[in-house]
């Protein structure tokens, strides 16, 4: 895989000072103590609060330094990828921050961390200043493990730290706080693929076919591999196996859910995965979601977990409470989507239905011809475009098809508008809408159906930009409507069409279309899709 970075040592410094220079982290400062003390703190930390620090191994970002400002993190200490800092750094982040209130550690239940933040916790109060500790231990897909891992829900006790600290609460109650919210955590991760943390030439553990359920956040195998299903299906067994590890105590209690983006899920499928979660039984037992966003992410894994914690009117409080980073993506509930009715829209189909066979039947061989070309033309496509022109051309015969029913097919003119109304309810892309154009010009023109809908293309090429000779679907159109117009026979028409549409593959650039944005190499010999449907389309008519 290609990544950007200039070399694995100073890939966390290099990123934590572009971090400072952005709007981000504008409001935070580190300490001069580069490579070994790598410290984000706010630059004027209010020392008669409890300062809050974590921290522990980079590549999990926004954690931690994400976290630092008002409301969260006093400060963070960043270590190596996946490797806990020095004690040294640790005790430089409590000295610069720590004032009479004292210090709370949030930390991540792993060994390094344990032992590094644990000495440092001593040497500080060796020093004078008082110090305790929070470990996180929120993962449950090892259920036999005595050290369950920290992780996402590290993010929520930063948030209830921060909370209790703003408050002005002592540290003996902060910290009693955030242990009690730490027991109420409980984490699932789901992944696609494995994380690679940098290292050159390293394969993805996992098969096109397998899921990893209950994987760590530093690479770690998965507690078991599952087979790849649909997203409802996958965060279903997310979701249940979550539910299963509730004791029974907490049967009746209500959840916030944090959905974390585990490295390189879009955020399309973030959010399609929350619309899931919330077709389980689980999410009738949660209030509120916080997400999904990255927040406690595994380099570039691709997956996703989620955490609850059991909500109660404090914990709620802290979590609602306003906070300055960034990263924090908030806290809402979890209700169905708020609707507003549809305006008036006027009738896709002004005019009553009129029979026609013959013309039927040309309808139905036509969207035939277009759904068996639908994966050639996307993969046609996919040389110069977005691959979808196949699918566009499909779902618009599909979509006429199902309405043959209620189509004027005795009336040429009426026939045209109302598939020009079909389109623009239904088809996508710039050629959906194009032939949209074609057709409602060619509903309203006064000459017969064979000029009328060369006056149509006339008014797409207006609307459109393009013309004859730009290397667009006009190449095909142009040409075959002019023999239609002139009384040509369907296989003159699809002739003109499949000549237009050869011209393409000798342009050298395009001049409108998505193809206008390809360099001219990537075009040559490959003719344009749109063209190429247009052509295909005629000819199957023909040879029908």
């Amino acid at each position: 895989m290609k990544r950007f970075f200039n070399t694995r040592d100073t890939i966390v410094t290099e990123a934590l000072d572009g971090f400072l220079r952005s709007a981000a982290g504008s409001h935070l400062c580190r300490l001069d103590g580069y490579p070994d003390t790598c410290v984000i703190m706010q630059r004027e930390p209010d020392r008669a609060q409890v300062s809050v620090v974590s921290g522990g191994g980079s590549g999990h970002e926004p954690a931690h330094a994400g976290f630092v400002g008002r409301g969260m993190l006093t400060a963070a200490v960043c270590g190596a990828l996946f490797a806990s800092p020095c004690v040294d750094a640790i005790v430089a982040a409590i000295l610069a921050t720590t004032g009479d209130a004292g210090c709370l550690l949030v930390v991540k239940n792993y060994t390094g961390d344990r032992l590094n933040f644990g000495l440092a916790a001593e040497r500080a109060r060796a020093l004078g200043r008082q110090v305790e500790m929070v470990i996180v231990g929120d993962d449950i897909a090892l259920p036999e493990s005595a050290t369950p891992r920290g992780v996402a829900g590290t993010v929520l006790a930063h948030k209830l730290a921060g909370y209790g600290a703003t408050q002005g609460w002592p540290l003996s109650r902060v910290a009693e706080f955030v242990r009690d919210g730490a027991k109420r955590m409980r984490t699932i991760g789901l992944a696609l693929e494995d994380c690679n943390p940098y290292e050159p030439g390293r394969a993805s553990r996992l098969a096109n076919d397998q899921v990893e359920l209950g994987l760590g956040i530093h690479g770690e195998p998965g507690a078991q591999r599952i087979a790849m299903a649909s997203a409802h299906d996958l965060v279903r067994i997310a979701a249940d196996t979550l539910e299963a590890s509730l004791p029974t105590t907490v049967r009746n209690t209500r959840f916030a859910l944090l959905l974390n983006n585990l490295g390189t899920v879009p955020e399309v499928e973030m959010a399609l995965l929350l619309e899931a979660f919330s077709q389980t039984p689980l999410a009738r037992r949660v209030s509120h979601v916080i997400g999904p966003a990255p927040l406690m992410t595994a380099l570039d894994m691709n997956g996703f977990s989620f955490t609850l914690i059991e909500v109660d009117e404090a914990i709620t409080a802290a979590l609602q409470a306003p906070t300055q980073p960034r990263a924090w993506p908030g806290i809402a509930p979890l209700g169905s989507p708020a609707i507003a009715p549809m305006p008036h829209m006027p009738d896709a189909f002004p005019y009553p239905a009129t029979p026609n066979p013959a013309l039927r039947h040309v309808l139905e061989r036509g969207a035939d011809i277009l759904i068996a070309n639908e994966a050639a033309l996307n993969e046609l496509d996919g040389r110069i475009g977005d691959g979808d022109a196949g699918s566009t051309f499909a779902g618009a015969a599909r979509e006429i098809t199902a309405a043959l029913d209620r189509l004027p097919l005795a009336d040429p003119h009426h026939l045209m508008t109302t598939i020009s109304n079909i389109l623009t309810q239904h088809a996508g892309g710039s050629s959906g809408v194009l032939f949209a154009i074609m057709f409602s010009a060619a509903g309203r023109s006064p000459e017969p159906w064979r000029q009328a809908l060369r006056d149509g293309l006339e008014h797409m090429m207006a609307c459109g930009g393009a013309k004859p000779g730009d290397r667009t679907m006009i190449d095909a159109l142009y040409p075959a409507l002019e023999v239609l117009a002139t009384g040509g026979s369907l296989p003159d028409v699809a002739l003109a069409a499949r000549q237009g549409a050869q011209s393409t593959t000798t342009m050298e650039s395009a001049r409108a279309g998505r193809a206008a944005y390809v360099p001219s190499a990537q075009v040559r010999n490959v003719p344009d899709p749109g063209a190429e449907a247009v052509a295909r389309l005629l000819e199957g008519l023909a040879a029908g």
